[in-house]
């Protein structure tokens, strides 16, 4: 008997066995029934709570495939830096913070991106000195391959004008040899090394608030990235198994593992997909470069401003990394932002992995006819009653490249494919690999990639930055798209990144007709990159990714409809429903 009957809505099942369905039972944390509303209202008993939805739209819960939870918890409680418009502005607001705290405290803030300001410059530390030269200050770059810090904090890092460029990493210098406070990459690490740790108690208050947060934007799901070194990603796994054993843990956690962890994870025996429902291991994460932004991306061509950024790991280690992994059950996501490090990298796939060959099955729809898994003590409702006439809705996601049978065994991935050669755009698809893509992050970058790649300056840019956030060749050539938003690097708001991926415009509109927009999304596409596409690269495709009976009941419901709703409006859908484990987690109706 279900605990709950969600009716009267119109479910995108993203499963052509119920492309009409206006209903959905739960029961014990799974889907029990789909189906029209009088067969699966009948299915209540005198404890199932029923919900009418008026119409509104249902989707599958969302999933987030590349986040960075336990940072962006702890980031909403540092100096908020997103959407600044200019240096003044940041020193405006590090000024404000320093005149609240004592001096000697750390100001720690995120998020400020030169990009768009009027004067597009790197900010020092002598704009950090000016207003807070009293409170040790890093102030990361929205993209967090770059930070600023002044001069106390380094001092405080031991850095001056004898310290050597850490390897994979820069420490930026003034004409006379001492830092500017510009540190990237590996560089930032020196301060990291300073700052205040925070406590398990703090952890644990800003992961639960965190959880809230992402409920409120339709979120029952993350693959969870590590940002900082090995201390870091155990400190974080600690924290996700402490929220678990304390039956907090709300939302489906797929756990990378740092790279520097691999040896130890082969030698405890760890595979991928350990754990459960709600905390399992993923993948082993590597850098091959930097990013755009701190110019440490690894470009075939030089940057409009010079240099061809670098690699950040040896691409011998990561070709034993993936080999190793593969033998172990581990799975690699590599970081590849430039197109000389997705070249090099799939260079490195195409020699220790062997090609999968796949193909999107007849109807292009890899949902149809899958059986999904039945648990024991819970029965699967077959209604006999469904429609059979063609769905009104628009085509079900066309090419998801997904297989009909997924192994249990993840497939490696390539995280973010920011800049690529077209060559390579279609290596992916026939490597077996998942492109793990950020559409937020085009809609943000469009001026700096314009800007670094030399659009206006350099022949032949025009045609670079085509190949830039390049999803549809993605698609079109096989590979399974992943969507996420690399949070707090940009904002996790799903809805953001939908709009970005079927726009590939800002929320204001800009540019008209779009950035590239031959490299579109549909909404059905951009959709499923937050639902069947995470499933399928965590390796969780029969159990989550659509509304089908078996699967995990994790749903959203929207104040609009998502399918016919203007494109430029879909930036403003807002769920007014989030249901995780057949519990309703956020409710404003």
């Amino acid at each position: 008997m279900p605990n709950l009957i969600l009716h009267h809505g119109r479910l995108w099942t993203q499963d052509d066995r119920w492309p009409d369905a206006t209903a959905v039972a739960l029961q014990a944390g799974r889907i029990l029934a789909v189906g029209n509303d009088a067969e699966i209202l009948a299915l209540a008993g005198p404890h199932t709570q029923c919900i009418d939805l008026g119409g509104r739209r249902v989707l599958p819960g969302l999933t987030d495939a590349h986040f960075h939870f336990q940072g962006w918890a702890l980031s909403r409680r540092e100096l908020p830096l997103a959407g600044l418009v200019s240096c003044q502005a940041v020193q405006a607001a590090l000024a404000q913070r320093a005149a609240e705290i004592p001096p000697g405290q750390w100001i720690q803030g995120q998020g400020w991106n030169e990009s768009d300001w009027p004067q597009p410059r790197l900010l020092t530390r002598h704009d950090l000195d000016a207003v807070a030269p009293r409170h040790p200050t890093i102030l990361w770059r929205s993209d967090l391959h770059l930070a600023t810090a002044n001069s106390l904090a380094l001092q405080l890092a031991g850095i001056d004008g004898r310290t050597p460029d850490p390897e994979a990493g820069v420490i930026d210098r003034e004409a006379g040899g001492q830092p500017s406070g510009v540190l990237r990459d590996r560089a930032i690490d020196l301060v990291d090394a300073v700052l205040p740790q925070p406590g398990e108690p703090e952890i644990d208050a800003a992961m639960r608030a965190a959880m809230a947060e992402a409920h409120r934007l339709g979120l029952t799901g993350i693959h969870d990235f590590r940002i900082g070194d090995a201390s870091e990603s155990r400190g974080a796994f600690a924290a996700w198994q402490r929220l678990h054993a304390a039956g907090e843990l709300r939302l489906r956690v797929w756990m990378m593992i740092g790279g520097e962890l691999l040896e130890e994870a082969i030698r405890l025996g760890v595979r991928s997909g350990f754990g459960d429902d709600r905390l399992r291991i993923g993948a082993v994460k590597y850098f091959a470069d930097g990013s755009l932004g701190a110019r440490t991306a690894w470009m075939l061509e030089p940057y409009a401003d010079g240099g061809l950024g670098l690699p950040v790991t040896p691409m011998a280690e990561l070709a034993s990394a993936i080999q190793r992994g593969a033998a172990a059950g581990l799975p690699v996501a590599i970081h590849a932002i430039g197109d000389r490090a997705v070249r090099e990298l799939l260079d490195v796939f195409s020699e220790t992995l062997p090609s999968v060959a796949r193909s999107a099955p007849p109807g292009g729809y890899a949902q149809t006819g899958h059986s999904s898994p039945q648990s024991p003590n819970l029965p699967i409702y077959q209604s006999t009653n469904l429609p059979t006439h063609q769905s009104t809705n628009p085509p079900i996601y066309q090419s998801t490249n997904l297989p009909t049978h997924q192994s249990t065994t993840p497939p490696p991935r390539i995280e973010h494919v920011q800049h690529s050669h077209p060559d390579d755009l279609r290596r992916l698809g026939s490597l077996g690999l998942v492109a793990s893509v950020q559409p937020i992050h085009q809609v943000d970058d469009m001026a700096l990639v314009e800007r670094a790649l030399g659009r206006d300056a350099t022949p032949g840019a025009a045609e670079r930055t085509r190949w830039s956030y390049a999803w549809r060749t993605l698609l079109d050539h096989g590979a399974v798209l992943a969507l996420g938003s690399d949070c707090p690097v940009a904002s996790p708001n799903p809805f953001w990144g939908i709009h970005a991926a079927v726009t590939r415009q800002r929320r204001d509109g800009e540019p008209a007709g779009g950035w590239h927009p031959e490299q579109r999304l549909s909404v059905a596409e951009a959709i499923a990159g937050y639902t069947l596409g995470p499933a399928y690269a965590s390796g969780q495709l029969a159990a989550q990714g659509s509304i089908s009976p078996g699967k995990l009941a994790d749903l959203v419901v929207l104040d609009r409809d998502i399918l016919a709703a203007p494109a430029a409006e879909i930036a403003a859908i807002r769920p007014v429903l989030t249901i995780f484990d057949g519990e309703v987690v956020y409710d404003d109706r």
